[in-house]
């Protein structure tokens, strides 16, 4: 006789930590949305690789009478962002997010990384990978382990795409019009940045982007982005320039400023 299945067995709940990324939304209206996802990702699919994310309205210009849901989650899935619920949501928009199926979430939510809307994207194609660390040696005292440095000898072409992961990215011979890289740390290039170039993409806000010929046509940190539609700056285009991000959490700003080298 075949043995009885165990009852009470085929499903069990137990806790765990769920890192989930925060997309701060400013704006309801979906096709606003678009517009400034399209100019930040540049119509990019796939960018976010399935993330879960909290949608977080602490930061809501303009409370409206009623939010296209459907209209909003189908723009974010374009990009495999993943709604899981939303925050600091005005009640009066509660009742559209509950049939919409998004959880509510109180102030504080899950134990989520902090990111605007754009990026921090998830691992991109990856066309160089960082050697292997050595071992680290036996101690009886906590080691801190640093992510490799990861460098690339060769010029970037369009298209291609450069992500590493943990640590920082040195470009040694610059990338063309239409490449891509992006760090969890800082980036240095030396050569010409003339593609899109994405630093502390897991949310760093210390990171930086530097260049010996700066000339890129969008740069972000920490999600914090600025493209050059209107042109680089003259005092800095084409010559040494850093990317950093100053003022508080809440009000992060990208300053650009020239690399003194004397």
């Amino acid at each position: 006789m075949a043995d009885a299945p165990l009852q009470g067995k085929l499903i069990e709940f137990k806790g765990a930590s769920l890192a989930v990324m925060t997309a701060h939304v400013r704006d309801t209206e979906a096709v606003r949305l678009a517009d400034a996802l399209h100019m930040m990702l540049g119509g990019m699919p796939d960018f976010f690789a399935g993330e879960p994310t909290v949608l977080d309205f602490a930061q809501l210009a303009n409370i409206p009478e009623r939010v296209d849901w459907t209209a909003i989650l189908s723009l974010l899935r374009r990009y495999q962002v993943q709604p899981i619920g939303v925050r600091n949501l005005p009640e009066t928009l509660h009742d559209g997010a509950r049939r919409a199926g998004l959880a509510l979430l109180g102030a504080e939510g899950l134990s989520a990384e902090q990111r605007v809307i754009a990026p921090p994207p998830a691992p991109a194609p990856v066309v160089e990978t960082p050697p292997a660390a050595a071992p680290a040696p036996a101690s009886s005292e906590a080691v801190n382990i640093v992510a490799p440095t990861l460098i690339v000898d060769r010029p970037l072409r369009s298209g291609q795409q450069v992500y590493a992961k943990g640590g920082d990215l040195v470009l040694l011979a610059g990338m063309s019009p239409g490449s891509e890289v992006i760090a969890d740390g800082s980036i240095h290039c030396y050569g010409h940045l003339r593609g899109r170039a994405l630093a502390g993409a897991r949310g760093d806000t210390s990171a930086r982007i530097f260049s010996t010929n700066f000339g890129p046509e969008l740069v972000s940190i920490a999600g914090v982005y600025r493209t050059f539609e209107r042109g680089i700056p003259q005092a800095v285009a084409g010559r040494g320039a850093q990317v950093k991000l100053t003022g508080s959490d809440n009000l992060h700003t990208l300053e650009i400023t020239p690399l003194q080298n004397d």
